[in-house]
């Protein structure tokens, strides 16, 4: 599955902020409150998940 250049935009922003990037991917959902749960809890679950996000949809 190749990456388009908003994907590649996207993944900068789950790096820097993860729930950006999950926002930009699905926007205001059970995904969203979710990332932003594990963001709290640590940085580095918030960008897998974010991540994962951005790679499955």
């Amino acid at each position: 599955m190749p990456f388009t250049a908003s994907d590649i935009c996207k993944i900068i922003f789950a790096v820097i902020l993860p729930p950006l990037g999950v926002f930009l991917e699905c926007g205001c959902d059970s995904r969203l409150f979710i990332n932003i749960i594990l963001t709290l809890l640590g940085y580095l679950p918030g960008i897998i998940h974010a991540l994962y996000i951005i790679c499955k949809y």
